[in-house]
């Protein structure tokens, strides 16, 4: 039995004004606490600066925070071209997958690709030993490579039915996070690719996609699956 179904009309709007609601509060309490090093940057940032701006944690967080509102209001443009061919629910379920897949990844992407001190000139650098990076991390960093595709893990299953299995979100998790490792080889970043960032990076997903487990979208019988993929940064 769906339990959403089973909900009246005036419950599921309730409930969903509470959570849009607390997220309202867990996003203007993370502002308060960032306000700071947010307005170091907003200068640099408003100018179109990329040096101070783009190239730096808190210019990018701010203009993450900048883009949220243009990203909801192309979710719900997307929703409202969506619901006469799919339904009103399914329509803003997967409107909302496809922005959050891309503004709650493409941010952590472009912070991972930034070079450390000295990119080209640096010798390029890996750690394949398991856990030994973990110890360094810091509960910071850790909670960081959680979060790099904690957007794909929560959003990828609810867009693609391909991707609705824990095994799958682990996979596509560990992979985009291979890929990403890899390109800071190649490219010679100033930054070491280690076997640990892909393994908290999965794990990351993996909850993230626990998390939306009641919105993932069911596979229908007989029918062809997209196959998802990265968010191209």
């Amino acid at each position: 039995m769906n339990h959403d179904a089973s909900l009246s009309a005036p419950a599921r709007r309730a409930r969903g004004g509470v959570l849009l609601g607390l997220a309202a509060l867990g996003l203007a309490g993370a502002l308060f606490v960032l306000r700071r090093p947010l307005m170091m940057s907003a200068p640099r940032c408003l100018a179109g600066r990329w040096h101070g701006c783009y190239d730096t944690f808190n210019g990018v967080v701010l203009m993450t925070l900048v883009t949220l509102p243009p990203a909801v209001l192309v979710a719900w443009a997307l929703a409202r071209r969506r619901r006469d061919a799919v339904g009103a629910a399914t329509a803003r379920r997967i409107s909302l997958a496809d922005v959050g897949m891309v503004h709650g990844t493409v941010p952590f992407l472009w912070l991972t690709m930034m070079p450390g001190a000295a990119p080209g000139t640096a010798p390029a650098r890996v750690s394949l030993v398991p856990l030994r990076d973990l110890v360094t991390m810091g509960p910071l960093g850790i909670v960081g490579n959680l979060l790099v595709f904690a957007a794909l893990g929560a959003f990828a299953p609810m867009r693609f039915a391909a991707v609705a299995s824990l095994p799958r979100i682990l996979a596509l998790g560990a992979g985009c996070s291979a890929l990403v490792e890899t390109a800071q080889y190649v490219l010679r970043l100033d930054r070491v690719s280690s076997v640990d960032d892909v393994l908290v990076n999965a794990a990351g997903a993996v909850l993230a996609g626990l998390a939306s487990r009641r919105w993932w979208r069911a596979p229908s019988r007989g029918s062809a699956h997209t196959p998802a993929t990265c968010p191209a940064a």
